[in-house]
Order: C-alpha cells, then structure tokens, then sequence
C-alpha cells in the first residue's frame, strides 16, 4: 500500500494513492497515520478494509494538496555521513559508527510545499534522502530482526542551513530543524511495495539542472544496520522516522557553494518512491509578529 495524507496543512485526513494514480479517503476507517495507528496494528487492518471496501470509498481530486504522509512522529533521528561517494566529496574519513543527530518534528512539511527560509539563513542546501518509518516499538534489536519493525519507506528531503549547523557553536539539530525543513513524502510504502533498499535509484535537481544522482547502493550502512544500531541507544517509537543519509552534490561541497536563494525549485526523487518538488521562498514575519514589532501609538 502507499499511505498518503491530503488537506490543508493542519488538518490532514488519511488516504491511499492506488496502482492508478487514484487517491482514496480512508478517513472513514483510520483516524490518521500516527503512533497509535502503527502500534495496533493498523497495517494489516487497513489492508484487509481495502480488499472490501475500495470500490465505494471517496476519491479525492488530484489537485488536492499532500501533506506529509505521517503524522508528526515522536522524533525524525537522522544518519549524517552515510554515503560514500559524500564523504569523498566532504574530505572526510568514512564513519566507523553511523552518525546520529535529531530534527525537530515541527520541521515535517507536505512533499510540494515551499521551502521556507528561516530568519537570518544564508546557506540553505538541499539533500535527498530515503526514510525509514517505524512499525512497531523496539529497543536492543538484532540486524537480522530489523526490518521486521519496519513500516515502510518515503522520499524525504533534509534541508539543512550549513551556517546554523557548522558555524553557530552547537549540535548539527540547529542547523535541521527550520519549519519546512523536512518535506516528507509524497506517499510511505509499505514493505512489501519496496523489496529491496539497496539498490535504489535517488535523484535532485536544482532550477531544472541535475545535483545528486546516486544510489542507496553507495550507503556506508544499510537500512537493517541503522535501525539496529539507533535502537541500541533509544527506544524507537511506532510511526518515528529514521533518514538515513544523502549522497554526494549537496551545495557545500561545490567551489563555491551555491546555496539556495528565494525563487529557486527544488525537485527530487527516490525510485519507487514519487517525487517532491519544492519552492524556495524568502521569511516573512507573521502578522502577530508584525504587529507587535509596530511601535506603540
């Protein structure tokens, strides 16, 4: 199955896309795609709905907006340095451990929203990455167990702001966790829709010119070993997200770097996963925020 959420930022309903491209409602049956949904058993009930039900569900136009299509987790855990052909790019010595770092939940956005510049960024870059998303709970689990906590896969894209992250004294968090930071989707497929994730083609163009082409083939560590390993130092939640990692062409390895301006297109994908496509937008206070900056009268 691939889950989608559609609506209005904020107030998502739970959907299904079909082999067709046809997106169904399933609001009627699942409350949303969250912890609770995961953890019991959600999955296989939703599956088995389907089988009698998908004829008369209500269809959804296609012009209606995706949001992420997993409700905000209890945590994005992120894998730094993961790829191969990146840590050549970066000059720097492959990991004898996966690299973990958080980002907010507050950062997940719908794979086609615009991407938001926080306040005072400058070096804004892009980073194509496969998700994992987390079934069930676990902690202290073997490789060889690992993808039987596995829920699905998504498209993920992790925008970072590299002067937050590298040059603000601090952990990489700050640098990852800006509003619209993690555009997510725009479907999770299930397991048996992505057989295997090591050979996954990944893509990322920037204004319509190629900057990361790859493949999960170049991953340091696999999928079973990172979720594996992050479970060995937190308990990992049902409906939690793992990224797992980005290839090289990211714009701080360019000389120069050439970074993200307002009006740039951001679009991306990941083989049997869709493809997200973002806009680049400048901040702009709110209107609380504009009122309270008005001086007093």
């Amino acid at each position: 199955m691939k889950l989608i959420r559609f609506g209005e930022p904020g107030r998502e309903l739970p959907g299904l896309l079909m082999e067709d491209e046809t997106r169904l409602d399933v609001s009627a049956f699942v409350r949303d795609y969250d912890e609770a949904f995961f953890a019991e058993g959600g999955l296989l009930r939703l599956s088995q709905w389907l089988k009698r039900n998908a004829a008369a569900a209500p269809r959804v136009a296609p012009s209606v907006r995706l949001g992420s299509p997993i409700s905000r987790p209890s945590k994005i855990v992120c894998i730094g340095l993961n790829f191969r052909d990146h840590a050549k790019e970066s000059k720097m010595e492959i990991p004898k451990e996966p690299v973990i770092f958080f980002k907010a939940s507050s950062a997940l956005a719908g794979p086609n929203d615009d991407l938001i510049m926080p306040k005072n960024a400058h070096k804004v870059d892009w980073e194509v990455e496969l998700v994992v998303v987390m079934g069930k709970k676990c902690s202290y689990i073997e490789r060889e167990e690992a993808l039987e906590y596995v829920a699905g896969y998504a498209l993920h894209n992790d925008y970072s702001e590299r002067e937050f992250q590298l040059e603000r004294a601090g952990q990489w968090v700050k640098g990852k966790s800006a509003d619209t930071f993690a555009p997510l989707g725009p479907f999770m497929a299930t397991c048996d829709e992505i057989r295997d994730t090591g050979h996954l083609g990944m893509w990322l163009r920037v204004n319509g010119v190629s900057r990361q082409r790859s493949s999960t083939s170049e991953m340091i560590f696999d999928v079973s070993t990172l979720v594996s390993y992050v479970s060995q130092f937190m308990t990992l939640l049902p409906g939690d997200i793992l990224s797992t990692g980005t290839p090289a062409g990211v714009a701080l390895g360019m000389k120069p770097p050439q970074y993200l301006k307002a009006g740039d297109v951001v679009e991306m994908g990941i083989d049997q996963l869709g493809e997200s496509r973002q806009t680049v937008v400048a901040w702009q206070p709110s209107a609380s925020e504009t009122v309270s900056a008005s001086p007093a009268r």
